[in-house]
């Protein structure tokens, strides 16, 4: 290991690139899953609902 001061070049502007666009799309990703689930979710419900309420308990 070398006493010297060494100056280290870094691209910084590269890695600030690769943040940007690396987080916005997962991001995005995550919301619509996450909106999804609930209206299938709600749709299932609903499903649920209509087949009780067409039972019949009459067997």
């Amino acid at each position: 290991m070398s006493t010297d001061k060494e100056e280290l070049e870094l691209d910084e502007d590269f890695v600030a690139e690769d943040a940007d666009d690396g987080d916005t799309p997962v991001e995005v990703a995550k919301t619509n899953l996450t909106k999804r689930r609930i209206i299938d979710n709600f749709l299932e419900e609903r499903r649920l609902h209509k087949q009780l309420s067409e039972y019949d308990f009459d067997l």
